[in-house]
């Protein structure tokens, strides 16, 4: 893969979804915002919030789309297109039902398994689905009918949001491949197992 020019965090906007589940991307997002101190500023234009900064020697944007989840490849297709970036220069953060909270996964392209911001995003730019995702577990609620609430009406308890946030904290070794192209060594690297 080419290296990373875009991370994106998916989320829904406004203070009542902030730490829900289905909000861990953005999470993830606005920590690396703080972490290398790169300001997100509200882009009318491209329907979000966009930083631009260098992250380990690298010209990284990051982006909060505004919109809600199931909009949000709107917001990344705009600012895709401005800045002529590729699918596959895009690193795409968002909450994953399929891993526990702690497990955090590399992808490159696939499909979208029913999560509807990376449905929006694969419509959105082209039917392209080769962006990367970072997958955040934050686990099942046990039953299909339970999902909707658990991922945006309740908030994550504080131990869960601590596991989930550190688990998604890419080190540097990690983003430092991730961001020169080494896709391989980055995924490598993130799922070995903890010594």
């Amino acid at each position: 893969m080419p290296a990373i020019r875009l991370i994106v965090g998916l989320g829904n906007p406004g203070e009542r979804y902030r730490l829900t589940r289905h909000n861990v991307g953005a999470e993830c997002v606005l920590a690396l915002s703080d972490r290398f101190r790169i300001a997100l500023k509200p882009e009318a234009k491209f329907k979000g919030r966009l930083g631009r900064g260098p992250i380990l020697g690298h010209d990284v944007r990051l982006l909060l789309p505004d919109t809600f989840m199931n909009l949000s490849g709107e917001s990344v297709a705009a600012v895709a297109n401005f800045y002529r970036i590729e699918p596959a220069e895009i690193l795409v953060a968002y909450d994953e039902m399929a891993f526990l909270p702690g497990i955090v996964r590399l992808r490159a392209g696939g499909g979208d398994n029913g999560h509807n911001g990376i449905r929006s995003l694969i419509a959105c730019l082209g039917n392209d689905r080769g962006f990367a995702r970072l997958r955040i577990g934050v686990g099942h609620p046990g039953s299909k009918d339970a999902v909707t609430a658990y991922l945006t009406q309740t908030q994550m308890p504080a131990a869960e949001r601590e596991t989930v946030a550190d688990a998604a904290a890419l080190g540097d070794e990690v983003l430092a491949h991730l961001l020169g192209g080494d896709f391989d060594k980055a995924m490598n690297r993130l799922h070995a197992p903890a010594a």
